[in-house]
């Protein structure tokens, strides 16, 4: 997959109360075109008023799971980034909500690769959560254990048709 030519020029929405988490992922995404919101309320107006191709949305400081419903109502897909929100029902919670992807900032170095797989999947017309599983279970599995997926096996398998 071929990164750099996936995102180039994509028009992607980051929205997290960190300034040096803004800074890194516009920096990371630089063949992007970024928005950037450090609020809530400067998020949700970005998303309300702007197309995406995609959104990197902080869980925890800027209420990330309400502006992941106005992304689904736009056609938005979103990916969840958390640190302290980074557990076992927000990683569930994230999915049933319909997030493309949900990553841990441990591995905010990857976003780049995240949001080009998200994109390659959409056009394709293929199940990004497959992607999603092949990258990051092995994460999951150190850090809420092998059986993380054993509470609701048939969430995981209906995540997984497409």
């Amino acid at each position: 997959m071929d990164t750099e030519k996936i995102l180039r020029g994509k028009r992607i929405l980051i929205v997290d109360d960190e300034e040096d988490i803004l800074e890194f992922l516009t920096e990371l995404l630089g063949v992007c075109k970024i928005d950037r919101a450090s609020t809530f309320e400067e998020g949700k107006k970005l998303l309300e008023s702007h197309y995406y191709h995609a959104a990197v949305l902080d869980i925890m400081g800027v209420r990330g799971y309400e502006l992941l419903e106005i992304a689904n109502t736009r056609g938005i897909p979103a990916l969840m980034l958390t640190a302290h929100a980074l557990s076992q029902d927000n990683l569930k919670k994230s999915f049933k909500k319909g997030a493309s992807y949900y990553v841990p900032k441990d591995e905010i170095g990857k976003v780049d690769v995240f949001l080009a797989d998200i994109l390659e999947a959409i056009d394709e017309k293929k199940n990004v959560i497959v992607k999603w599983y092949e990258r990051l279970s092995g994460f999951c599995d150190r850090r809420f254990g092998p059986n993380w997926k054993d509470d609701d096996p048939d969430f995981w398998d209906s995540l997984m048709k497409y």
